[in-house]
Formats: C-alpha cells, sequence, structure tokens
C-alpha cells in the first residue's frame, strides 16, 4: 500500500533530522493521502482513490473530477484514474 496521490502522483520525500548541534539523521515526509470516494458527473457513479489533501483542494478548484482528469497528463495519474478518465473520454464522445 503505497503513500501515493493517485491524481497528483504525490509521494513520500526523504530529507534530514538536523539538531542544534547539525548532527544529520534521514527522516522521511509523509504526504496527506486519504481514502476518498469521488463522484463522476460524466458517468453517474463514484470512484474510490487515495488522494492527497492538495489534490482533493485541485478536483474542488476545476469544478470536479471530470474536469480534473481530463486536463490532467497521464504519466502523473494512476492505472485506475487512466482508466476513469478514458471511460469519462468515451461517455463524453458518444453524448
Amino acid at each position: 500500500m503505497a503513500r501515493r496521490c493517485e491524481l497528483t502522483g504525490k509521494g513520500v520525500q526523504a530529507g534530514n533530522n538536523v539538531s542544534h548541534a547539525h548532527n544529520k539523521t534521514r527522516r522521511r515526509f509523509l504526504p496527506n493521502v486519504q481514502d476518498v470516494r469521488l463522484m463522476s458527473e460524466t458517468l453517474g457513479r463514484s470512484f474510490g482513490l487515495k488522494v492527497s489533501a492538495a489534490a482533493l483542494r485541485s478536483v474542488e478548484h476545476n469544478g470536479g473530477l471530470d474536469n480534473f482528469l481530463l486536463k490532467a497528463k497521464d504519466d502523473k495519474l494512476s492505472l485506475q484514474a487512466r482508466r476513469v478518465k478514458r471511460e469519462i473520454k468515451k461517455a463524453q464522445a458518444v453524448a
């Protein structure tokens, strides 16, 4: 179970804890990833995704999951998100 956002690709980063004496120990910066269900208006159903809090705000800013996925680059999306994007494109082409 990877700590990676399925919409933006945001994942774990590594860095150092630096003490007052300037000793360095390795640490991990974890993204704020939540399990959410996002509704697609075009398809009329919801999808469960692991999404970072920043990506959730971006989805709302872009006017919903459909608009966000259509604007997003495929290399940032997870396999499941790419499948949803493909379904949305097909549904819009038919309509």
